[in-house]
């Protein structure tokens, strides 16, 4: 979401006559997006904004602007008295805070100004930045703003919102848009992406809106992240069977496989329901691709229930695991109600005991493409090879002269690994 957030950050002020630079010393505007979901990431935003103050005092000119989760959605005086050099606060998602500074320091004309506002929204008008455009193959579209299911270790609702559903009419304007800048695949994203249209009552759900989607031409690839098992429909799974474009690759976090710990989570299902889940979007979709979110350590967790997790990710053999040690989140029930008693220690070594086990299950799951030919969608160059990724999102690797940028092919694998594969274009 950031990613498109930045992306769209950067057009609007393109649309001002703004130009991009590598090097920070270098600019006039600054612009700091910011995640906050593990402390981790919020010690490295602040870590970055401690940086820019030489740059500030340097040059007072410069116009800091930070945005994103660790600003939220509601005035933060304490973050504006702490951090006095920062210009603009903007909230996430929206570049309007930042556009009405510019236009009030430099006196730019309002018919302008409310030009920009659209980004705020994004009513399908983006343009790429300059430097992504003919050079994006994949691209972010949020269609689910905020989140109002609050489990009790997200700081997501607080920070980005409820839940908001953007119009069909602007999704739509924005994939044909993107698809007419050389766009070829697109990942629609929401906190609980499954709920579109939950909020408005005239809109299509995900598997309508996806029906619509699929129609745009130009566009090769459609994919839709992040899903919740209490979401998951036959509906939604019989568009992926359906719809050519849509890829064959569900992300859906379990986060724990011990019942008390995922009612503690506020998750809203067991650990059978969600094994059953998977076996039936397994029956349904032969060949699909299925990633999960795993947290460890959270607050009670016992020696037991973590084990709980181990066995279902062992049985179940999913194929990618985004693993998280708990990290307390201020304002989210389970800083409120739980105490963070287990050690940093024991959440690393329950980190690395689930992170050996999915190393082995992914080389073999890989392993079983050897030989095997699969298309391949190429986004760009790594390390001299080209890089692309199946339907199932798998990473493929090869070595060509020719230009494969946005080009779909056909490739036999020759080697693969926990992580990636490498093959021969056919």
């Amino acid at each position: 979401m950031n990613v498109s957030d930045s992306q769209r950050v950067a057009s609007a002020l393109e649309q001002f006559g703004c130009q991009p630079t590598r090097r920070a010393e270098e600019a006039d505007i600054i612009v700091l997006n910011t995640c906050v979901v593990r402390q981790s990431a919020e010690d490295k935003a602040y870590g970055r904004l401690h940086t820019l103050r030489p740059l500030k005092e340097r040059n007072p000119k410069l116009v800091i602007n930070l945005m994103g989760c660790l600003v939220g959605v509601k005035d933060n005086p304490a973050l504006q008295q702490r951090f006095p050099y920062v210009d603009v606060f903007s909230p996430p998602s929206d570049p309007e805070p930042l556009m009405r500074y510019l236009a009030e320091r430099d006196g730019w004309e309002l018919e302008t100004l409310e030009t920009s506002q659209r980004f705020a929204w994004q009513d399908g008008e983006l343009a790429l930045p300059s430097a992504e455009r003919g050079r994006t193959v994949s691209a972010f579209i949020p269609v689910v703003y905020g989140c109002s299911h609050a489990c009790a270790f997200c700081i997501i609702p607080y920070r980005r919102g409820s839940e908001r559903s953007r119009p069909p009419a602007e999704i739509l304007a924005e994939t044909r848009a993107l698809a007419g800048q050389g766009v070829k695949e697109i990942t629609l994203l929401g906190q609980i992406v499954d709920r579109y249209g939950k909020d408005q009552p005239d809109y299509p759900n995900l598997a309508g809106l996806l029906r619509q989607l699929h129609a745009v031409e130009g566009l090769s690839r459609i994919r839709f992240l992040t899903s919740h098992p209490n979401w998951m429909t036959d509906e939604l799974l019989d568009a992926v069977i359906d719809l050519p474009k849509v890829m064959p690759h569900i992300e859906i976090p379990a986060q724990a496989g011990d019942d008390e710990v995922l009612s503690n989570m506020r998750r809203g299902y067991t650990d059978g329901q969600y094994r059953a889940l998977v076996a039936n979007i397994r029956e349904r979709i032969p060949g699909v691709s299925i990633a999960t979110d795993i947290i460890v350590g959270f607050p009670g967790e016992s020696e037991e229930q973590f084990m709980g997790t181990y066995r279902q990710l062992a049985d179940l053999k999913l194929d990618v695991v985004h693993l998280a040690r708990y990290s307390p989140r201020p304002g989210t029930v389970s800083t409120r109600s739980m105490a963070d008693d287990v050690p940093e220690m024991e959440k690393w070594r329950r980190f690395r005991m689930i992170e050996e086990l999915q190393t082995g299950i992914s080389a073999e799951i890989y392993a079983r493409h050897i030989g095997e030919t699969v298309e391949v969608l190429f986004e760009g160059i790594s390390r001299g090879r080209w890089r692309g990724r199946t339907p199932t999102n798998k990473l493929v690797f090869v070595e060509n002269k020719s230009n494969l940028r946005g080009q779909t092919r056909m490739v036999k694998i020759t080697w693969s690994g926990p992580y990636s594969m490498r093959g021969e274009v056919v």
